[in-house]
C-alpha cells in the first residue's frame, strides 16, 4: 500500500531540459509528484532538436540550477552521457550509470536511486539490467517498454511504465479515467514517463494541464516520487 492507499500515480521525464521547469510548476499547482532523470555529463549543453518534423530550443539546467528547480520532486540518473547500454562492455555500463548517480547525489544532496535507460532503440535486456543491479548503487531502473496496465511488477531493474504521455496521449487520458474510476482491491500504480520538451511539438501543454486537474486531489490516490511509490510498494523505502 502507499501511505494507506492502493492506488499510486507517479510520473518520469528524461534528460533534464529547461521544459522541464514549466512541467514542474504544473505538478506543484496540482500536488503531484514527478521524478526527473537527468544525464550529469550533459548539464548546461545548448542545441536544437528536431522531432516530428519541429525543430526546437533543447536546453539542459546547469549543475548550479539543478537542486532549485527540482526541488519537492526527485532527481534519478540517465547515464552521463545519454549513451546506450546494450551490448555496452561491462566497466562503460557501471562507469554510465554509476558516475552520473553519485555526481547527481552530490548535486542535489541526498542519495540519487533511480534511473532510466537511456534510447533510442532496445534500451534495456536482462545482461544490462543485472550488471547494474550487482555493481551500482542503483535500487530501481525504468525502461521504455509499456505495459499499459497498472499491475504491480517484480522486477525493479527492468520496470515497465503504464503509458508513454507523447508516444500515445489519447490512451493515457483513457487510462487515467479507468485509473479513477479502479477500486482495487491490491496496490495498482499509474506511472507516465515522457520528455517535458514533447509539449512543445504539438503544443500539448494545456491538454496535459486539463488531464492533471482530473485527476489530481482524489483521496484514494497516493500522489509520489517514483523512489516514493516504487521502494514504498517493495517496503524498501
Amino acid at each position: 500500500m502507499f501511505n494507506g492507499k492502493m492506488k499510486a500515480l507517479t510520473f518520469s521525464f528524461d534528460d533534464g531540459v529547461v521544459q522541464d521547469e514549466r512541467l514542474i510548476a504544473l505538478f506543484d499547482k496540482y500536488h503531484v509528484k514527478g521524478t526527473f532523470n537527468l544525464n550529469s555529463g550533459n548539464l548546461g549543453r545548448v542545441g536544437t532538436l528536431t522531432q516530428e518534423g519541429v525543430t526546437f530550443p533543447q536546453i539542459r539546467f546547469t549543475e548550479s540550477e539543478i537542486a532549485r528547480v527540482y526541488r519537492g520532486h526527485e532527481v534519478a540518473a540517465h547515464t552521463l552521457t545519454h549513451r546506450p547500454l546494450v551490448g555496452a562492455p561491462e566497466e562503460v555500463i557501471v562507469e554510465q550509470v554509476e558516475a552520473d548517480r553519485l555526481r547527481l547525489s552530490d548535486i542535489v544532496g541526498y542519495e540519487v536511486r533511480g534511473f532510466a535507460y537511456p534510447g533510442p532503440g532496445v534500451e534495456a535486456d536482462s545482461r544490462v539490467a543485472q550488471i547494474i543491479r550487482e555493481n551500482t548503487g542503483v535500487r530501481y531502473a525504468r525502461t521504455a517498454n509499456c505495459s499499459g496496465n497498472f499491475e504491480m511488477q517484480d522486477n525493479l531493474f527492468e520496470f515497465r511504465p503504464t503509458v508513454y504521455e507523447h508516444g500515445d496521449f489519447e490512451r493515457m487520458v483513457a487510462l487515467g479515467e479507468q485509473f479513477i474510476a479502479l477500486k482495487p482491491e491490491c496496490p495498482q500504480i499509474f506511472y507516465i514517463f515522457g520528455h517535458s520538451y514533447e509539449f512543445d511539438i504539438k503544443d500539448t501543454w494545456d491538454d496535459f494541464e486539463r488531464f492533471l486537474a482530473n485527476i489530481s486531489g482524489r483521496d484514494d490516490i497516493f500522489y509520489g516520487t517514483n523512489a516514493e511509490v516504487l521502494l514504498a510498494a517493495e517496503g524498501d523505502l
